[in-house]
C-alpha cells in the first residue's frame, strides 16, 4: 500500500466504497441444529432469512450456520445468553417448566394441518397466555407446530392398548412422554439427531415422529409400523427466537419490517413446508414397505381417556388470570376441531 500514488489511493477507495457500503447495519447469526437440507431449514428459514434482507433494505442480514453452536436443548438459552442471535427449537426440549403455556400446542388431538396447527399455536399462546413474558430475555420471533405426530415402531402393530406394554419408544419431552408412560410404554427423551443411531442399534423399539422426521433422520429401514391418530396422536412446539439485546440494535423502522413477516406470516410460512413435507414422506414410507395403519379404537379410547386427564392437569396448573381449557377449546376451534379430546 505505501507504494500507491495520491491517484491510485483515490481508484482504490472509489472501487471499495460501494462495497463497504453494501454491509449490513446489523448482521446476525442464526443456529440451525436441524440437517441443513431438512425441509424446514430450506423451505421456512433459510427463505426467512433472505427475506430479512430485503424488508430491511439491506440493513439487517441473517447468516443461518451450517452448524449449531450448541446442543438441540440448549439453543433457547443460546439466544437470551447472546450466544446466538437467532435460534429455534423445541420448548419440550428444556426439560422445565418455565414455558408451561406451549404445552398448549402438545396434546393429542389438535389437527391435521400444521398451517392452521401452527398459526392458531401463535395467536392463542401470544393473545391468551403469556407467550411473551415465558420466553423473557429474547425477541419472540415464531411459535409454530409441525403435522400431526404418529407412533412408529418395528416390533408390532399396535391393535389394543396393551401392545404398548414394555416398548421402549424416543420422546421429544413434554406431554407424550407422560401419555407413553399411562399406556405402558417406557418413553426415552432424546433429540432428533440422536435417534438413527439408537434405533439402529436396538436402544430403541420406536419413536414419537411426525412423518417427516421418519424420512429426514433416516429411519425407514428401522421401522415396519406407523400408527395415526386423528389429528395427531400429539404434537410438539417450537420457537423461532432473537437475543433482546441483538433485537435492540435494529432500527425501529427494520424491527417493524422484520416482525411483519414473522409471527402469524412465519407460522403459515413453515406450516405450508411441514405439509409439504409429510406428504413427500407418506410416499416413502410407503415404498419403504412400513405398514401406515389408523389407530383402531380401543387404541384411540385409550389415548383419548389420558389425554383428558392431562389437558385437565396443565388448565389447573396455569395461573389464575389464564384460562387454559378456554385456549385449548380455542385452538382446537381454529384448527376444525370443534371439542376437546373427552368428546372426539
Amino acid at each position: 500500500m505505501k507504494h500507491l500514488t495520491k491517484a491510485g489511493l483515490l481508484a482504490l477507495s472509489t472501487i471499495l466504497t460501494p462495497l463497504a457500503a453494501q454491509a449490513a447495519d446489523v448482521e446476525l447469526a442464526l443456529s440451525s441444529w436441524l440437517p441443513p437440507r431438512h425441509p424446514i431449514v430450506v423451505n421456512a428459514i433459510k427463505p426467512w432469512a433472505e427475506e430479512i434482507e430485503q424488508v430491511t433494505e439491506g440493513r439487517v442480514s441473517v447468516r443461518v450456520l451450517g452448524k449449531p453452536l450448541g446442543s438441540p436443548p440448549a439453543h433457547f438459552d443460546m439466544a437470551r445468553d447472546g450466544i446466538a442471535d437467532i435460534t429455534y427449537g423445541l420448548h419440550s426440549f428444556t426439560q422445565d417448566d418455565r414455558f408451561a403455556g406451549s404445552q398448549l400446542g402438545q396434546f393429542s388431538f389438535l389437527g391435521d394441518d400444521a398451517v392452521s396447527a401452527s398459526e392458531a399455536f401463535w395467536t392463542v399462546y401470544t393473545e391468551d397466555l403469556n407467550a411473551r413474558a415465558e420466553h423473557e430475555g429474547t425477541h419472540l420471533l415464531g411459535l409454530f407446530m409441525h403435522g400431526p405426530g404418529l407412533f412408529h415402531n418395528n416390533k408390532l402393530k399396535i391393535e389394543t392398548p396393551a401392545d404398548f406394554d414394555g416398548l421402549k419408544i424416543r420422546v421429544p419431552g413434554g406431554y407424550v412422554a407422560d401419555l407413553l408412560t399411562d399406556l405402558g410404554a417406557t418413553p426415552l427423551f432424546m433429540s432428533s439427531p440422536e435417534v438413527y443411531e439408537k434405533l439402529s442399534r436396538g436402544v430403541i423399539d420406536g419413536v414419537a415422529f411426525t412423518y417427516e422426521a421418519l424420512t429426514a433422520f433416516k429411519l425407514t429401514d428401522d421401522i415396519k409400523y406407523s400408527m395415526t391418530v386423528p389429528g395427531g396422536m400429539y404434537n410438539t412446539t417450537w420457537f423461532l427466537v432473537m437475543d433482546k439485546d441483538k433485537w435492540n440494535e435494529i432500527s425501529p423502522e427494520d424491527q417493524a419490517a422484520i416482525d411483519a413477516i414473522s409471527g402469524l406470516a412465519f407460522a403459515e410460512r413453515v406450516g405450508a413446508a411441514w405439509n409439504e413435507a409429510d406428504r413427500v414422506a407418506t410416499t416413502k414410507i410407503e415404498e419403504a414397505g412400513i405398514e401406515l395403519y389408523a389407530a383402531p379404537a380401543p387404541v384411540v379410547e385409550a389415548i383419548r381417556s389420558a389425554a383428558t386427564k392431562y389437558e385437565d392437569a396443565w388448565a389447573a396448573s396455569l395461573p389464575e388470570n389464564e384460562d387454559g381449557a378456554a385456549a385449548l377449546a380455542r385452538l382446537r376451534t381454529m384448527t376444525g376441531v370443534e371439542t376437546g379430546a373427552a368428546s372426539q
